[in-house]
């Protein structure tokens, strides 16, 4: 398995792999050192390189322009590479799994001849994706250092022993890809090959290890606030959030507030908040009645999952497309950033929880994600590619 060290990537896939593991796969996972423990938590044998994205320490570290961005993706593949060589030229896997991001696991499979799988933390390309966004691929390719991104990577996929050359067609239409995301959140989804294609919908682990969060007796409603694990020094927005939430009548706010805000900065915080800088999510979710979400395709997945209506908040990359969807799907509400004054935000709470139509609709899509396999299902789908 080859993955990039951000949550969000990474995430997605570890209950996939404690499972491979426990079927008796040998099973080696290849990122940066940051992410050693919770790789080696699912029993998997840890791969170390050195990345060249900006950790999560470092959310500013990454670049605005779209060609920039490329660029530091592949000058991580290049970093990436010369690892999974050092590492598997003379130990042959059986198949390799790769993120969307990963692209050095799709070259290496390619390479050595062997099952190459996409595990994808997010939605997938669609048939005339291209074309749809034609204005964003252009900007790539068009962009100031476009010609020479498509060209460095074009020349690292010759000397790599590829076998897919075009350079989009490499990052963007796998050959066979396992998608862990609900269906329900796939733009276009019609328009998507189910061949190549198999959503699984969200794959949840054992998470005990975690901790588990407890509802208070005296809790009517809780709501969760959280914005992720990257874009978190948002101090103004969690004031915001404190004086939307924190005096509605039977409401318990837990408010997570993550590594980059000093709690300091919220100023007076009432009883019925609670502040946290990192909290078990899963379990908050599972006792919630309401949820402020960045719209991250983890914290959407598993909104869905427990069926509990959302504010969508989106901070960047896909966030802004997810939350449309959950919007679209009639689930949620979209607030952006500069929108989400406090009385905004207690406005969008009290319609959502106040549409009688809303309970019904996130049921359904709640059975509907479940039924896709999860976890098991992505097992036994992989398992089929290596007996392929």
């Amino acid at each position: 398995m080859v993955s990039v060290p951000a949550h969000g990537h990474v995430n997605p896939s570890l209950a996939v792999i404690a499972e491979l593991v426990a079927r008796g796969h040998r099973v080696s996972y290849v990122n940066d050192p940051s992410f050693r423990e919770v790789v080696e938590s699912t029993g998997a044998a840890f791969v170390p390189y050195r990345t060249r994205l900006p950790l999560a320490d470092d959310p500013a570290g990454w670049p605005e322009e779209p060609v920039a961005i490329q660029d530091v993706f592949l000058d991580d593949t290049l970093s990436m590479w010369s690892a999974l060589l050092a590492a598997f030229e003379d130990d042959r896997p059986d198949l390799v799994l790769y993120d969307i991001a990963g692209f050095a696991g799709r070259a290496l499979g390619e390479r050595l001849g062997v099952p190459v799988v996409q595990l994808s933390s997010s939605f997938v390309g669609w048939e005339g994706i291209e074309e749809d966004l034609a204005a964003v691929f252009e900007a790539i390719r068009s962009g100031p250092g476009g010609p020479e991104h498509y060209r460095r990577f074009a020349d690292w996929l010759a000397r790599a022993g590829a076998v897919e050359r075009d350079v989009e067609a490499f990052k963007n239409r796998p050959e066979r890809c396992i998608a862990l995301v609900p269906r329900a959140l796939q733009p276009h989804a019609d328009r998507v090959d189910g061949r190549r294609v198999s959503f699984v919908g969200p794959c949840f682990g054992d998470r005990a290890h975690q901790g588990r969060w407890e509802r208070p007796a005296d809790a009517e409603k809780v709501l969760l606030v959280s914005l992720g694990s990257a874009f978190t020094h948002r101090p103004a927005f969690y004031r915001a959030c404190v004086e939307a939430f924190g005096d509605l009548p039977g409401w318990r706010v837990v408010l997570q507030i993550g590594k980059h805000t000093d709690p300091a900065e919220l100023g007076e915080v009432p009883g019925s908040v609670e502040v946290h800088r990192w909290v078990p999510q899963l379990s908050v979710l599972s006792q919630a009645d309401a949820f402020v979400t960045h719209a991250g395709m983890g914290g959407s997945s598993e909104g869905l999952f427990h069926a509990v209506p959302m504010i969508a908040v989106p901070q960047a990359a896909d966030q802004f497309a997810n939350a449309d969807a959950l919007v679209g799907l009639g689930v949620a509400r979209r607030l952006d950033t500069e929108q989400a004054t406090a009385q905004a935000l207690r406005a969008a709470l009290l319609e959502l929880v106040g549409d009688p139509a809303v309970p019904g609709r996130l049921a359904e899509l709640s059975a509907a994600g479940r039924a896709e396999g999860g976890t098991r299902r992505a097992a036994d789908l992989i398992e089929a590619e290596l007996r392929g």
